[in-house]
């Protein structure tokens, strides 16, 4: 993706069902946990690169003795920062006390880090401060082990006022506004009142306070807790979370927005983000890792017992697409196929485009997450060339030199690597002043290989806001001198804001809105975007479910290509001489290709949940009345 984007966090539970002299024994150390964590984050770190964060439980320790770590990082390489610390007081201490080096109860007892329930997120900041108290997990501390809470989650909440003025109805006096802590403190309260209830019941059953803990923490029921917690949540989320007695869940969010993977054995239980991390670190085939089912949780109880349990009644799947087309590491099966198959798809609106000249036309990508889709892409190009060369050899019915059958079937995709980033810029952090200049310069070009007559075809990902295509790759490729630009987006034009985890939140930074915008100016239509923009106040005080997308409205007045030839003259500038075409994939195509993940409200509109439609409104009034706030 040429232009800069969050990415969705991702999380890890690692569930050890073996006391951990188990490990030690057959895998040569008692830090077989902390080492797979260290592999599954490293492993996810595509998600999230603002922070990262691990905490681990020991189980069955005794009062008096630390059985909660926790560590979070914000530096420039944060999980190796968190591991470089937990490395460093494991080695300290073993070098400090020899004995424990293979005594794996001591190393239990006194080394932090070292337990039998782990969880680790990496963090991409939608918005707000990145210090490390925005990172994962967070922790609800209490002197009762099973009050204990640790959350963390990939999650966007679209009505977190909601869910805030629910703790405070409930006497609660929230810290901060914030979705992670609103959650974990919604799911703290009916935790506590669980607990509450239960050493009542044991009291009356004749059991003493100490007696009580123990038969609480067995008899809790998670699910229960987390299906009077999640009642009123609005979002896209996989949730983690860890009990202080050891108790653990994930729960996924009924319309499967967010993704979420687990894999069980005798030895331990295993959630992620994606599938191939759990693939990769624990040596386990394709269809041993599964998907956990929208609404549903995973819940592993202290005593190993592992069970699924459908907390929300699920909601039609929409499980977000952009997770195949650009989030997800691209090593998972289906999704390499997906992505070759968007880039197949596109062909035929390419040919059409460069007029099926393809010996006059160079075909390449935009580093590094297109590079699947352009395979995609190149195997079209190959059929179709296959079927002229055919074509021609038939036709010339068996008269034809060797010469000519040789030129004809010489004829090969010009594949050419393009463009070449050589620098990772934050650009979001500078001024605008600078930034023009530092984005110019992201990507260097390929000299040489681009002749004059040619056109010049380059697939990205997605097309979000325009910025860098503009200020840097079409100026680079521009200096090549073809005649013909033509980008491609293997995604559908980006339209509306998400409010489930990726940074788009503002109408106005989509190039698509302002694409759209510029035509209702030239069509003697504008006035519709005040029209749409009263529609939009009028919702403001109606239930959610009430709520109506107006601004697909404006998108209706125009079709797909003609919006797509606006952003066409959007990208460019008065200083590009080569003709500029744009190219984006059909929404039925996305379908086609990733019949699994059909959410595309960015594309359509269609949001999965209620709180969708009032997140985009929420944006429309932003933009007219120029206010610069998030939606959501």
């Amino acid at each position: 993706m040429s232009d800069a984007l969050k990415h969705e966090c991702g999380i890890a539970l690692i569930r050890l069902l073996k006391p951990l002299e188990f490990y030690k024994e057959k895998y040569g150390s008692a830090f077989y946990g902390v080492n797979k964590m260290y592999l599954m984050m490293e492993k996810q770190h595509n998600r999230g690169q603002d922070g990262a964060g691990f905490a681990s439980i020991k189980l069955d320790t005794e009062p008096g003795e630390r059985y909660i770590s926790r560590v979070r990082s914000i530096a420039q390489q944060p999980i190796q920062d968190i591991f470089a610390q937990i490395n460093s007081r494991i080695n300290k201490e073993l070098s400090e006390n020899p004995e424990y080096a293979d005594d794996v109860e001591l190393q239990k007892r006194h080394i932090p880090y070292v337990g039998e329930l782990l969880l680790g997120h990496v963090r991409y900041g939608t918005f707000g401060k990145n210090s490390v108290e925005s990172v994962h997990p967070f922790l609800r501390q209490n002197n009762w082990m099973h009050r204990n809470l640790i959350v963390a989650g990939n999650f966007n909440m679209t009505n977190v006022n909601q869910l805030f003025d629910g703790l405070v109805r409930l006497g609660q006096h929230p810290k901060e506004k914030a979705d992670t802590i609103t959650i974990m403190e919604k799911i703290g309260h009916f935790l506590d009142d669980a607990v509450s209830k239960k050493y009542k019941q044991l009291k009356a059953e004749g059991y003493s306070k100490r007696e009580c803990s123990p038969i609480i923490a067995e008899r809790l029921n998670v699910a229960k807790i987390l299906k009077r917690a999640a009642k009123n949540w609005d979002g896209g989320y996989a949730m983690a979370g860890l009990l202080g007695h050891g108790d653990s869940f994930v729960l996924r969010d009924p319309a499967g927005i967010r993704p979420a993977y687990y894999y069980q054995d005798d030895e331990v239980v295993v959630v992620a983000s994606e599938r191939p991390v759990i693939q990769t670190v624990f040596n386990v085939d394709f269809d041993k890792v599964i998907e956990l089912d929208p609404g549903h949780a995973i819940i592993t109880k202290k005593s190993g017992e592992v069970s699924i349990k459908k907390i929300l009644e699920p909601l039609e799947r929409k499980a977000c697409s952009f997770e195949r087309i650009y989030f997800s590491r691209g090593s998972d099966a289906e999704i390499y196929q997906e992505r070759k198959t968007l880039g197949k798809l596109l062909m035929p609106k390419v040919l059409e485009t460069i007029e099926n000249d393809t010996k006059n036309t160079v075909f390449s990508f935009i580093p590094n997450t297109a590079e699947t889709s352009f395979f995609g892409m190149i195997e079209s190009i190959e059929k179709h060339l296959n079927e002229k060369k055919t074509k021609a050899i038939l036709d010339g019915g068996g008269k034809l030199s060797a010469e000519h059958v040789t030129e004809i079937l010489s004829e090969r995709p010009r594949i050419e690597k393009i463009a070449i980033k050589d620098v990772k810029l934050r650009t979001f952090i500078t001024e605008d002043s600078s930034r023009d200049d530092l984005v110019a310069h992201v990507y260097d070009a390929t000299y040489g290989v681009i002749k004059p007559q040619d056109n010049l075809v380059i697939i990205d990902d997605s097309i979000v806001r325009g910025t860098t295509l503009k200020k840097s790759i079409i100026k680079m490729m521009d200096r090549l001198h073809p005649k013909k630009i033509v980008v491609v987006s293997s995604a559908p034009q980006i339209r509306y804001p998400d409010c489930y985890g990726i940074d788009m939140a503002r109408l106005e930074d989509l190039i698509a809105f302002r694409a759209m915008l510029e035509l209702l100016k030239e069509n003697d239509k504008y006035h519709m975007v005040e029209e749409v923009y009263h529609k939009c106040k009028e919702q403001v005080d109606l239930e959610d479910k009430d709520v109506q997308n107006f601004v697909k409205e404006l998108y209706d007045q125009f079709t797909d290509d003609e919006i797509s030839d606006k952003i066409s003259e959007l990208i460019c500038d008065d200083s590009i001489n080569a003709e500029v075409k744009a190219i984006f994939q059909t929404v039925d195509n996305l379908h086609t290709a990733c019949p699994k993940n059909l959410g595309d409200w960015y594309f359509t509109g269609d949001y999965p949940t209620a709180g969708g439609n009032r997140v985009v409104n929420r944006a429309f009034i932003n933009f007219f009345e120029g206010n610069k706030e998030r939606a959501y």
